[in-house]
């Protein structure tokens, strides 16, 4: 069950002008489900996107980066069920038959197509069931077909996601709307997820990886279930151009700073949603870590707390057994960090004070923070004005559960 997560309204997700989109039931892993998923997009529309770090990525991905770098795309086809990753040049070759396949009845050159691709690794992608679903897809598309989308790229999550916002630009009324998935193998540098997000906005195309990057950075790469950086992340970034506004050339104008301001509102109800759904959390946590010299150390540390296994199962105990994260903080690769500076709240709970247990503190004030669904961690390390964030969740029974059955 997802943390403080409901499923969305289809009338809450606001059509994006100059983007359609059709879903269809393919076949490529199970019978009667959601798998197949196109993203039509009008003439001028400018794209931009960031992919996993990991360097054994999917054949999708290495053909995503290779299209995108030549622009111009007018087309993306998802599908969930199989993640054509570890499959060598055999995967890349269907992964680029998707792009001809959906070129050929879209009339379009294949280099205009994007695949993507979600699922089990290792196993060869079923192309001959893409093609067979692609005109059913393509047929199905239209500008309200966000949530259904929502609910195609699916794998482990147990709700679909997808969020919408309006925003006054230069007297235009410009909209954001996206959706995600991803539960597990979730980890900064990108994750096992996938999140599309597209505006109508008019920006110059040359902006569009930039914005990109700066959204990831302040979304999904802030997010982490288990610590596991996938092989097909993806986070690709529309612009239509479709508003009635002069076109954004800088994100630092007053225009380019609303949009931005709306798109990363967008982006980290996404990115957090995916934490709020990880396989078998039962808690969602911000880790928040100040005082440090630079941000990059602040994150390091907020990860070393996020990540370690005994940190998150006894936030599933709601147990405040507080000396792991203390150890964690330590162990984060701080040389020179004075144990004595650190100060440690658990929400309201002043927990630990220059480096040790505070005087005040009580054992039933910290287990009445660890009962509850939402915590925040913060950590003063007493070196800095720096600070940096991160989104996790806890560790169940059931997140062992799920990945061991995850095949079957």
């Amino acid at each position: 069950m997802a943390v403080n997560l409901g499923a969305p309204r289809a009338d809450s997700l606001h059509p994006v002008p100059g983007v359609r989109i059709g879903v269809a039931e393919a076949g490529i892993r199970k019978a009667n489900r959601k798998d197949l998923v196109v993203f039509l997009f009008d003439e001028g529309t400018a794209v931009g996107g960031v992919f996993t770090r990991n360097r054994f990525c999917a054949a999708p991905v290495q053909v995503c980066r290779e299209h995108i770098a030549r622009g111009d795309i007018r087309a993306m086809v998802i599908n969930t069920g199989n993640a054509n990753a570890g499959t060598g040049e055999d995967g890349l070759v269907r992964a680029r038959t998707t792009c001809v396949a959906a070129a050929r009845l879209l009339e379009l050159a294949p280099e205009q197509v994007l695949p993507f691709s979600t699922g089990v690794i290792m196993e060869p992608l079923p192309v001959d069931r893409i093609e067979k679903g692609l005109p059913a897809a393509i047929a199905d598309a239209k500008p309200e077909h966000w949530l259904k989308a929502a609910e195609g790229i699916m794998t482990t999550d147990t709700l679909p996601k997808a969020f919408s916002r309006q925003v006054q630009v230069e007297g235009a009324t410009v909209t954001v709307t996206g959706i995600s998935k991803g539960a597990g193998m979730i980890r900064p540098n990108m994750a096992t997820m996938l999140g599309f997000l597209a505006t109508d906005a008019q920006v110059d195309p040359r902006l569009l990886q930039e914005l990109a990057f700066e959204l990831a950075e302040g979304s999904f790469n802030r997010v982490t279930v288990d610590g596991d950086t996938s092989t097909n992340d993806s986070f690709v970034v529309v612009a239509t151009n479709k508003a009635r506004h002069p076109v954004i050339g800088s994100l630092h104008t007053p225009a380019g700073r609303a949009l931005k301001a709306a798109m990363l509102e967008v982006a980290r109800l996404l990115a957090q949603a995916i934490v709020r759904d990880g396989e078998g959390a039962t808690k969602f946590i911000t880790v928040r870590v100040q005082g440090g010299r630079t941000a990059d150390e602040c994150r390091q540390v907020a990860y070393a707390i996020a990540h370690s296994p005994l940190v998150k199962t006894a936030f599933f105990a709601s147990d405040p057994n507080l000396g792991r994260i203390l150890a964690a903080v330590g162990y984060a690769g701080i040389e020179d960090l004075d144990q004595a500076g650190i100060e440690l709240y658990l929400d309201d709970v002043h927990v630990a004070t220059r480096g040790g247990r505070n005087p005040s503190y009580r054992e039933e004030d910290g287990q009445r923070v660890m009962k509850q669904s939402e915590i925040t961690v913060r950590v003063d390390l007493g070196r800095g004005t720096a600070a940096d964030q991160v989104w996790t969740c806890d560790f169940s029974h059931e997140y062992v559960t799920i990945n061991a059955d995850y095949r079957s």
